[in-house]
Parts: C-alpha cells; structure tokens; sequence
C-alpha cells in the first residue's frame, strides 16, 4: 500500500487507513511505539505496550533503545 507523506503545521504525516489500524486494536488517540530499523531502512509503528507501574520510565525509555539498536544483532546471533 503506497501512503504519501504531507505537511501539516509544522509537522510531516502519514495518513493511515482506519481498517489497518482496527485490525490492531488501535484507534484515535492510541499511543504507538515508533522506532526506525536503519539497516533495514524501516520505520516500524507498533502498539505502545502498557508499562508496569513499579517499571521506571527512563529505564524502560533506555530499555526500549537498547532492543532497537541491538535487537537485530541479538536475534541474529541466537539463530
């Protein structure tokens, strides 16, 4: 599916299709977790997951980094 990339205010966008969206439980106001996989040359777009109350933000913040940046790498190696 080919989406263009358009300016809103200040911001670039990408319209997504309500039916893609549904189809993963997200809706208007739904928070996402984005991270870019630079080797692939990917943006990914994913459910954010709820964090644990006793979890620190910045913990998981770094957490969240570390498996964007290592996590290929990682599963390459445990093939």
């Amino acid at each position: 599916m080919l989406r263009k990339i358009f300016k809103t205010g200040n911001s670039l966008v990408v319209a997504l299709p309500k039916k893609n969206l549904q189809a993963i439980g997200l809706r208007e106001g739904s928070e996402i977790s984005l991270r870019v996989d630079e080797e692939l040359g990917q943006i990914i777009l994913e459910p954010a997951r709820p964090q644990a109350p006793s979890v620190d933000a910045e913990f998981a913040r770094q957490l969240d980094e570390f498996i964007a940046e290592y996590g290929p790498a990682l599963n390459a190696l445990a093939k």
